[in-house]
């Protein structure tokens, strides 16, 4: 890693942190020597980064901070296209677009050498006939999701049995060919997972569920990583 991209990282780095970082700690991270980061902290003070904190004590940066525009390298930048591209390939087309519409403001950024590089980019995502259709509109899962709607709709289980369900949806989840919804279940009062492809009658109620801890993400992700 050039100096210039560890100085960057370790902005960004300090930044995520929520108490004072040691210079070790840092070192540790970034595989250089101590001093090597007592350097760079005091370089990134010089040029007016709100860092605060001293040798042995550790450091923390100013959270108002406002970063420099953000630069890759060409690894990143295939990275997010590839994941842009499978976006565009396995969502639906709003979704799509407002991928595509966010690769061009990074495409804009870019100054003329990684330009060159995107256009040498050999990992694609193309569009598959395995691709499962689902009747609900994922845009307007998602937007349950972030506003925190509960949802109402009718499940075709894989014993062919239907059931109507009223959910706290949580998350959308990628096992590629099928999406999963996943959230709290009114009638199994648990968490649940639902194909997408097996939703009908999907319906958007106006009933708004609150964030308690034990039906909320992150208690289904710590259950999922339990199972």
């Amino acid at each position: 890693m050039i100096r210039a991209e560890r100085l960057n990282d370790i902005v960004h780095y300090l930044r995520r942190m929520h108490q004072a970082v040691t210079a070790e700690t840092l070192a540790k991270t970034f595989e250089v020597s101590p001093r090597t980061i007592y350097r760079d902290i005091q370089s990134l003070i010089d040029t007016g980064v709100p860092i605060n904190g001293e040798a042995g004590v550790g450091y923390v940066i100013d959270k108002h901070y406002h970063l420099p525009p953000i630069m890759f390298d060409a690894d990143e930048i295939e990275a997010i296209a590839l994941g842009i591209g499978m976006v565009s390939n396995w969502t639906d087309q709003a979704f799509a677009n407002k991928a595509q519409s966010a690769f061009k403001k990074i495409q804009a950024t870019l100054p003329p050498l990684l330009l060159h590089e995107l256009h040498q980019i050999s990992t694609f995502s193309e569009p598959s006939h395995y691709k499962i259709p689902w009747e609900v509109s994922f845009t307007e899962v998602r937007e349950c999701i972030r506003r925190k709607h509960k949802i109402q709709f009718n499940y075709l289980d894989l014993q062919d049995r239907t059931t109507q369900r009223t959910i706290w949806p949580l998350a959308l989840v990628s096992f590629s060919p099928v999406w999963l919804l996943a959230g709290w279940c009114e009638l199994r009062q648990t968490f649940r997972n639902f194909r997408l492809d097996r939703i009908s009658g999907f319906e958007t109620l106006k009933q708004s569920f609150p964030n308690e801890r034990d039906k909320n993400l992150k208690a289904y992700l710590a259950q999922v990583e339990h199972d």
